[in-house]
């Protein structure tokens, strides 16, 4: 086997390691966090402002079994991400985020779109695609529904590399009293 086909198989393996103790890009988030939210149970909007190296708002209070949707806008000069995940999680996430940069795919202010789909074997690629996170360029805007049906510790990240470390994670709070109101009424 050529060093080219090691290397690629190499990346494959990891990225499959990685992406199952992580929890993240292919292995499907779920449960442990909630899931993905219907538009039609929306209940509020938070609209998310990331700048380089922290977000706006700093943290977001949510109720058990509410439904979010985000709209988040990358206000800074990198590339940033926003993810919803347990902190272990964002550990996993950020192993992946780093071979992105290795590979060329996230470039600073820039994402290589084309190395995004790249078959890094076992059908598995770069593709930036779960339904907790976004990945976005300067200026961009992008939307994700979430309902937050288990309470657990949770926060949101950027887990491109450093910018986690830097500071940019906030915290999601359950609010305990709207949690016993919402139950009283269902």
């Amino acid at each position: 086997m050529n060093a080219s086909k090691l290397l690629v198989a190499g990346v494959a393996f990891s990225m499959s390691a990685v992406a199952f103790a992580g929890g993240t890009h292919g292995s499907g988030h779920g449960t442990a966090i909630g899931e993905p939210g219907k538009v039609d149970d929306v209940s509020r909007t938070i609209q998310v402002e990331m700048q380089d190296n922290y977000f706006e708002p700093e943290s977001i209070e949510v109720v058990r079994g509410e439904t979010v949707r985000f709209v988040i806008e990358n206000k800074g000069k990198l590339v940033h991400e926003f993810n919803i995940g347990t902190p272990d999680m964002h550990e996993g996430h950020q192993k992946e985020m780093m071979m992105m940069v290795e590979h060329g795919v996230i470039q600073g202010g820039k994402l290589n779109e084309s190395m995004m789909s790249m078959d890094m074997g076992n059908g598995k690629t770069m593709n930036h695609d779960d339904p907790n996170s976004v990945l976005l360029e300067p200026g961009q805007t992008k939307e994700i529904v979430w309902t937050f049906s288990t309470k657990t510790n949770m926060e949101f990240a950027c887990n491109v590399p450093g910018h986690y470390e830097a500071g940019m994670y906030g915290d999601v709070n359950f609010n305990s009293s709207a949690d016993s109101q919402a139950r009283a009424h269902h």
